[in-house]
């Protein structure tokens, strides 16, 4: 029993000295908060109000916001159609955040992968990977989204395979670069005087130590992945109703911006926000990540 708690004891300590130094930087405890917000919308968002969110009510289209006479769910004002802006932007959050989490972890692992592979393996197999991330580098971003969704059809599984296409060069180079420094410290030689193969000192020495890198620049990644499906549903090329994502909403608002804003600005203030939060928390994980730098959050969680 003893020994068991003695084995638990370092992760809760851990785990509890990170939310202690979270709790010390309120911006960045605020934005986690926010973030963790979003994400129990976009998980019970669509069972709680799908209904709600899709059912139309001619009486109350482009509804003033802050006013109750429909009820709570008017509180942001409703659509050209009568529909609760509040229901629709809890129901989008699900699509939105989902197609910006897929298209990071896909690139994270793919981009990871090659990047380790580039750093570590032969000359033959890193020019070969490089010249693969300039290929993809040589068309901007949302160009190649554009031409390739114009091809497809715009769907979630779509969407989320071209933005994750065009952030693998993040992370490739990102990793190679890291694996070119760390392969060349001690312990990373002194495994492979021990024996140890190839697969073990990539897998088991050198990714433990680029990890919290990799994970800061998803964390800053996905708000930008984020900004680029709203601006593809904004352009039409994106999500198709009846689905709806916060950037089809502002493209859908655009039309009545001069008699009434709230159609586009609301969504637009949840793209704003989640992307605001998502910049602070990434800023606090790198430094909090940092064996290094984490001694400035402590100083600043001992001087409050």
């Amino acid at each position: 029993m003893t020994e068991l708690s003695t084995q638990h004891r370092p992760v809760r300590s851990k785990s509890h000295r990170m939310l202690a130094l979270l709790w010390a930087d309120k911006f960045a405890f605020t934005a986690a908060g926010f973030l963790c917000l979003m994400i129990l919308c976009a998980l019970f968002g669509p069972m709680l109000l799908a209904d709600a969110a899709s059912g139309q009510n001619l009486r109350a289209r482009n509804s003033v916001p802050f006013t109750l006479d429909r009820g709570w769910l008017y509180i942001l004002g409703g659509d050209a159609l009568g529909r609760p802006l509040l229901a629709r932007i809890v129901v989008a959050a699900q699509n939105t955040l989902m197609i910006a989490a897929g298209a990071v972890v896909c690139s994270l692992a793919i981009g990871t992968f090659l990047g380790l592979l580039a750093g570590y393996a032969g000359r033959i197999w890193a020019e070969v990977i490089l010249r693969l991330a300039d290929v993809i580098m040589s068309f901007p971003s949302l160009l190649l989204a554009v031409i390739v969704l114009y091809i497809l059809e715009p769907s979630v599984a779509n969407l989320v395979l071209v933005l994750a296409i065009t952030r693998i060069p993040v992370y490739l180079r990102t990793t190679r670069a890291e694996v070119l420094e760390v392969r060349e410290r001690m312990f990373v030689q002194a495994a492979q005087v021990m024996g140890a193969s190839r697969r073990r000192i990539i897998f088991k020495h050198i990714l433990p130590v680029t990890l919290p890198t990799l994970i800061t620049i998803a964390t800053l990644d996905f708000a930008f992945v984020m900004l680029a499906e709203s601006a593809l549903s904004f352009l039409g090329i994106g999500i198709q109703p009846p689905e709806i994502t916060w950037g089809l909403m502002v493209s859908q608002g655009r039309a009545y911006l001069t008699s009434a804003w709230w159609l586009a600005f609301w969504p637009g203030l949840a793209i704003i926000l989640t992307t605001m939060s998502l910049n602070l928390l990434s800023s606090w994980m790198r430094v909090a990540l940092d064996p290094t730098q984490r001694w400035r959050l402590e100083m600043e969680k001992r001087n409050a």
